[in-house]
C-alpha cells in the first residue's frame, strides 16, 4: 500500500514539475544524479534479476515485472513532461530570435532610406 502512495506522489511532483519554471543549473545537476542512478538500478536487476522480485515483494507488489511496469510508467511520464517542457522553452527562444531579427532587419531598412535621402548619388 504504502508503495501506491510513493507513485502517486511521483505523479503529483510530475504534475508539479509541469507547472514549474525553467530549469537551472541544479535542476540539471539533480536530473544527473537521478539518471544514473536509474542506470545503476538497471545494472543490478541485469545482474541479479530476482532481487526486483524480492524488492517488489517487499513494497507489497506481487511481481518484479509489476514494479518494473510502474516505474516505466512513472519514468515515461517524466520524459514526456520534460521533452513538452523543453520544447515549449525552445519555441519561445524561436518566437524571440524572430522577433529580434525582424527588428533588426526593420532597423537597417530604415537606415538604408536615410543614407539614400542624403545622398541620392
Amino acid at each position: 500500500m504504502w508503495f501506491q502512495i510513493l507513485l502517486v506522489l511521483a505523479l503529483v511532483g510530475t504534475a508539479v514539475y509541469l507547472v514549474r519554471a525553467t530549469p537551472n543549473a541544479k535542476h540539471l545537476a539533480i536530473r544527473r544524479l537521478i539518471v544514473f542512478a536509474g542506470l545503476a538500478a538497471g545494472v543490478i536487476v541485469v545482474l541479479a534479476p530476482g532481487l526486483l522480485t524480492r524488492v517488489a515483494d517487499a513494497v507489497g507488489i506481487g511481481r518484479g515485472a509489476d514494479l518494473l511496469f510502474y516505474l516505466a510508467i512513472v519514468a515515461g511520464l517524466i520524459y514526456v513532461v520534460n521533452e513538452y517542457k523543453r520544447s515549449v522553452q525552445l519555441a519561445r527562444a524561436n518566437t524571440q530570435l524572430a522577433r529580434e531579427l525582424a527588428l533588426a532587419e526593420a532597423r537597417l531598412a530604415d537606415r538604408i532610406a536615410e543614407l539614400e535621402r542624403k545622398d541620392p548619388a
